[in-house]
């Protein structure tokens, strides 16, 4: 008997982490769709060319794409794949929503929201999985004395109109075993049913939680130590093999459930982890480092305000972070943690780590960015800070399979 085949399309895939997750639950993709060269190379690299997780139409180029160019441009082909989609993941990007950074209304990617609905009308999945951030729950201060709605009303009372039963609530990762206080705004729709029906989504992934993680051999709670203990500088470090004139740690040994379940797959004589290279800071900033981990009271707070002056930080804001306790939500912006225990930032590996890739997942492109390029490109810490964590996806994923 011929195994029955879960079909996905990726949407606004990033670097891969709800691919990821979704390929380790026995889902096949169909195609991804980013626009960011430098995060596509990652996802090609990894899920593409690497473990081929994606069908890939003949009438698609494999690379970067646009959705608002896919929907107008191959209106005809998505026609056709209609009944034959299981599963539309991936939810478009969040900037624009987010209450971390700036929130504006205008952000043309807050827009992206509408390509998003017309994908799902040509091609009306079995399912849909949607995520962003909290800040997309929120409306934006009224104009006009216009009573201001939440996109996250409009896309459900859309996805409603187009038949679909929808449900959505704020999922912390933490309770899935991810070693990071990060909660997303999850939506879940179901054609042809009721919200109700895409509720059972949410009490499902919650009643497999445990034992999820107990065949895993993962602790329900995961702390930054956990996490990382593994790649400490102390280990040792040769050069980083993408980089030039920088450092990379080498393997220690693994402490933790955590650390041994994220080291499966990696090459058997592999000693250097994929972009765990050191940044090169000054001596005084150094110094300023030591002296935060020594005498700096509040583990896992961040300081900023008047504190940094205090603490001769001049960047906008550090958090030193607390080993015993979870990591704050890991964004894209590398200067943002001080490592537990040794003066210096976080490496990219380390950030992936807490956001649950697998060390054989490598990332690819720039590591970091400035300037004005920051609007372009995405290397590799925002690629690893914009993703869904694999270990969420791998859970919703099996969850979702029962639901198709």
């Amino acid at each position: 008997m011929k195994k029955r085949q879960y079909t996905v399309i990726d949407l606004f895939a990033g670097c891969g982490g709800l691919s990821l997750g979704l390929y380790q639950a026995g889902w096949n993709g169909i195609f991804a769709v980013e626009k960011n060269p430098n995060a596509f190379e990652t996802l090609n690299y990894n899920l593409i060319e690497g473990k081929q997780h994606f069908a890939w139409p003949e009438w698609l180029p494999v690379g970067p794409l646009n959705i608002l160019e896919i929907n107008k441009k191959y209106k005809k082909q998505l026609g056709k794949l209609r009944g034959h989609i299981d599963l539309v993941a991936g939810g478009p990007p969040c900037q624009g929503f987010s209450m971390a950074g700036k929130r504006v209304e205008d952000d043309i990617r807050n827009k992206l929201v509408f390509s998003y609905i017309d994908f799902i009308d040509m091609v009306r999945p079995k399912l849909l999985l949607f995520e962003n951030v909290k800040g997309f729950m929120y409306a934006f201060k009224k104009k006009n004395d216009v009573d201001a709605v939440p996109y996250s009303e409009i896309v459900k009372q859309q996805l409603r109109d187009l038949g679909y039963g929808v449900h959505a609530q704020v999922v912390d990762f933490s309770h899935y075993g991810v070693p990071q206080r990060r909660k997303r705004f999850i939506m879940v729709g179901v054609l042809g049913g009721k919200d109700s029906d895409a509720e059972l989504f949410f009490e499902k992934i919650d009643l497999q939680k445990e034992s999820f993680l107990k065949d895993n051999k993962l602790d329900s709670f995961c702390c930054v130590r956990d996490a990382i203990s593994d790649l400490l500088r102390k280990n040792g470090q040769t050069d980083t093999p993408d980089r030039k004139g920088f450092m990379s740690g080498l393997y220690g040994k693994t402490e933790s459930n955590y650390e041994r379940y994220l080291r499966q797959g990696i090459r058997k004589r592999q000693v250097v982890p994929n972009s765990h290279s050191f940044a090169r800071h000054t001596v005084e900033k150094v110094a300023c480092f030591q002296n935060l981990l020594l005498n700096y009271p509040k583990r896992g707070k961040r300081i900023d305000g008047k504190a940094r002056e205090g603490w001769g930080i001049r960047q906008r804001g550090i958090t030193v972070l607390d080993p015993e306790q979870l990591a704050p939500t890991i964004t894209n912006m590398p200067d943002d943690y001080l490592h537990y225990s040794e003066p210096r930032i976080m490496t990219v590996r380390e950030c992936a780590r807490i956001q649950s890739f697998p060390d054989w997942y490598e990332f690819k492109s720039k590591y970091t960015t400035g300037g004005q390029m920051r609007k372009k490109e995405v290397p590799r810490y925002s690629q690893v800070g914009n993703a869904i964590p694999p270990l969420f996806a791998l859970q919703a994923g099996l969850v979702l399979k029962e639901m198709v």
